[in-house]
């Protein structure tokens, strides 16, 4: 390899997962460039009183050394504050359900990433995410990792070809305990017997309590409203609409005698809509904001099926063009809770066709009348 060619960027969150990643990279003969991102600081993130730098750079900056590699610190914190966390309250305020991660990777971590490798001339781009890649006539591919119960394409819809094109997932094809294993073997046995990291990195309470710390006017700005059910009739009131999210079960604090769940919400209207299980149940689903690596391929697919939240299974179904960044979906087993504001992930058996964010469902039924679904 030429010498740039050698040279990869880690994007390294001292845990185990890029921990290993930067020590198989090294034994694959590759110079290995670390980069921590300080995005946002909680107390939990410091372990000692009057520590100037949270505990994952600390444990990062210890790797980088212990190995001998190039480390650096980005201090991105009021980017990720204006992209990301105002993306995160902005949508509770409209009434949908945010999906930060799938956010933060094209739009934030992979793009400063590309920025670092470009800096420190890197040619490549390596992170610890549990998926594959797959070159198929041009185009890369995201598959799903060999692990399911850490697979993480869902998160990675969204990445563009130019980031894909210059990316490796060392960890695709391997399970956690793997992954631990090998981390044990090369001397990193403390390491090797940490915690997971939290789902969302910014959020160590209830989201609710970091939506009125960070916007403090929410509750004047939206107030009380009414819990309805699917008729319009009024059951009690609710605390406002941007703290509910549809499927919810727990914390209604109403009592109607039976179990009842969040069917939909109506921001303009500061309405939440409860009802029994079956009627979280649908048969179609209006999906925004559409990225694929092949439209027509999207559109033509066969064997397609959907994910509509992290780790729930694939659902068979079909789809029809809407318009440029619309698509309709007709499942073709079993959905329940579509959640305006998350993700819709497409798959051809384990490889990732495209993504969209679900839409708010009004109208879907006269779309789906008019639609023609793909075969």
């Amino acid at each position: 390899m030429a010498e740039k060619e050698k040279r990869i960027l880690v994007g390294m969150s001292g845990g185990i997962d890029s921990s290993s990643v930067c020590i198989m990279l090294q034994e694959q003969g590759y110079e290995v460039v670390g980069v921590t991102m300080r995005t946002w600081d909680i107390p939990s993130h410091f372990s000692v009183p009057g520590q100037e730098q949270p505990d994952d750079v600390l444990e990062a900056q210890a790797l980088a050394a212990r190995l001998g590699i190039e480390h650096h610190v980005a201090d991105v914190r009021k980017e990720f504050k204006d992209v990301i966390v105002r993306y995160f309250i902005d949508e509770y305020m409209r009434g949908r359900t945010p999906n930060p991660c799938v956010m933060c990777n094209p739009l934030f971590k992979e793009r400063i990433l590309c920025e670092w490798a470009d800096r420190t001339g890197c040619a490549w781009i390596a992170t610890g995410h549990y998926c594959r890649l797959e070159d198929i006539n041009g185009n890369r591919y995201i598959v799903t990792g060999d692990d399911p119960a850490k697979d993480q394409s869902y998160f990675l819809w969204k990445l563009p070809q130019e980031i894909l094109k210059r990316m490796l997932f060392p960890l695709g094809g391997m399970t956690k305990a793997e992954v631990r294993q090998y981390l044990a073997s090369k001397g990193f046995e403390a390491k090797a017997k940490g915690g997971e990291s939290m789902e969302i990195c910014f959020i160590d309470k209830d989201y609710r309590e970091f939506l009125k710390e960070h916007c403090p006017d929410i509750d004047e700005r939206i107030g009380p409203g009414w819990f309805v059910d699917s008729k319009g009739l009024k059951l009690g009131q609710h605390k406002g609409f941007a703290y509910y999210t549809v499927g919810q079960r727990k914390g209604l604090e109403i009592a109607l005698g039976k179990p009842m769940y969040v069917l939909k919400i109506n921001p303009n209207k500061n309405t939440v809509m409860l009802g029994d299980a079956e009627q979280l149940k649908t048969e179609y689903m209006l999906v925004e904001d559409v990225n694929a690596v092949d439209m027509d391929e999207l559109l033509s697919c066969r064997n397609l099926s959907v994910r509509i939240r992290y780790r729930s299974r694939p659902i068979p179904c079909r789809i029809a063009r809407v318009d440029d960044s619309h698509l309709l979906v007709k499942f073709l087993g079993e959905a329940s809770a579509i959640t305006p504001g998350q993700s819709a992930v497409f798959y051809e058996n384990n490889r990732v066709l495209g993504g969209g964010f679900i839409a708010f469902q009004q109208g879907v039924k006269k779309l789906a009348e008019i639609c023609q679904f793909s075969m």
